[in-house]
């Protein structure tokens, strides 16, 4: 196993369609595979696969989504950039909950409960929505 001394990071382009999420989860699961000590590799996989998702699904265009991974020294951050620079609406702390009736709008505020930080950016080319986990000791 690998000991995370520094900070270590991938980024690939995903294709703007619904084959991008188990691609995210993928590379994510491998990113986290052999670094001790690891962040939560099932709860990276799964708001990573959030993130993914809306991203596939709230922006426009064709052109590809971005996945960072980056491995720290305390743990790990995911960023999904997109072309849209509108923010994500609820990911912030002050957002409403969503309607129990309702099939979408959980899954940012899954990346809300289970993150130890979350939040997103403009860039250049639109804005990065992340969030960070902690390593397990």
């Amino acid at each position: 196993m690998l000991e995370a001394s520094g900070p270590a990071s991938w980024r690939v382009a995903l294709p703007h369609s619904a084959a991008a999420v188990p691609i995210a989860r993928a590379l994510v699961r491998t990113a986290l595979a052999d670094i001790e000590p690891s962040a939560d590799r099932d709860t990276a996989e799964l708001l990573t696969a959030e993130l993914v998702a809306n991203a596939v699904e709230h922006t426009r265009g064709g052109g590809p989504i971005h996945l960072v991974v980056e491995l720290l020294p305390t743990g790990c951050q995911v960023e999904v950039h997109d072309a849209d620079p509108a923010p994500p609406s609820r990911l912030s702390t002050h957002a409403p909950e969503p309607d129990a009736m309702q099939e979408h709008g959980r899954g940012l505020l899954l990346i809300r409960a289970l993150s130890s930080a979350c939040g997103h950016r403009a860039t250049d080319a639109g804005k990065a929505v992340w969030f960070t986990l902690p390593s397990r000791s």
